[in-house]
């Protein structure tokens, strides 16, 4: 997959709309860097993954660290994320109801299952888990909250899109083309596979297309009719989880869970209007 040229993006979007703030935008990209793992990143770095000029990389840098959302290493001469980026995530996910609401469903059925069952937003071309909840059988996969997981092969992902009106889908599928590029045929195929079979099951399925021995099911949330789209899932070993256990078990029985959520929501959406 091609990186995003956030630097030519930015410019571009600036030049069509005249409240975009570039300045604003490239230092959120420098932030988006960091990768699951990666503690430290230097200028050069960060200059190369997202195509800002080294020496606007170089002042971005010293501001995000005087603000508190970078933190500088003076022996490696690298920057790592300050607290002010971990004070934000954690005000966003403090303020998602439908994550207190969701939690206690999502963990009996992880029980239920000894699988990993979580709920999902979508962030660009992946999706980030916004709470997940762990079984506790020996073959499961243990991700964690902002874990990240691909549209295109995950089965988070397809049934976030199946969510989608028929509009954003088509701009959110053209957008992965270009991520993708020469790739995308292939990614493509599985994603119509993955919509047909929300036609015909209600979820969708990813057997071993996101990582060779996982496989999981999932269906959309779709809240605030349509102004909110999230999705769930059920994955773990694909030793465990065969195509007769993810169509006649785990996905009927992830719908009821769907169901509940948005039932409880119901309410809480109703009030807030």
């Amino acid at each position: 997959m091609q990186p995003f040229d956030t630097d030519a993006d930015d410019l571009q979007l600036s030049g069509k709309d005249r409240n975009f703030v570039t300045a604003l935008a490239r230092g959120l990209e420098l932030l988006r860097a960091f990768g699951a793992g990666e503690e430290y990143l230097g200028n050069a770095e960060l200059s190369n993954r997202t195509n800002i000029p080294r020496p606007t990389v170089s002042r971005l840098t010293y501001t995000l660290t005087q603000l508190g959302y970078l933190q500088h290493n003076t022996h490696l001469e690298k920057y790592r994320l300050g607290p002010g980026v971990l004070a934000l995530g954690y005000r966003f996910l403090a303020n998602m109801g439908i994550r207190e609401i969701a939690r206690p469903h999502l963990q009996k059925f992880a029980d239920a299952t000894d699988c990993n069952v979580s709920l999902g937003g979508a962030d660009r071309s992946d999706m980030v888990y916004l709470e997940t909840c762990h079984g506790h059988g020996p073959l499961i996969i243990r991700l964690d909250t902002g874990s990240r997981l691909p549209i295109a092969t995950s089965a988070i992902g397809r049934a976030w899109l199946c969510g989608l009106s028929e509009e954003r889908r088509q701009q959110v599928l053209q957008e992965l083309a270009e991520a993708y590029g020469s790739e995308w045929p292939r990614y493509q195929a599985g994603i119509h596979q993955s919509m047909q079979d929300f036609e015909r099951y209600g979820f969708c399925l990813s057997e071993q297309d996101w990582q060779r021995d996982i496989s999981a099911v999932a269906m959309p949330l779709i809240l605030e009719d349509g102004a909110e789209v999230m999705a769930i899932n059920c994955g773990g070993s694909s030793l465990r989880l065969d195509h007769d256990r993810l169509v006649n078990n785990l996905g009927p029985r992830l719908k009821e869970v769907a169901a509940y959520i948005k039932q409880e929501l119901a309410p809480r959406s109703r009030s807030a209007r």
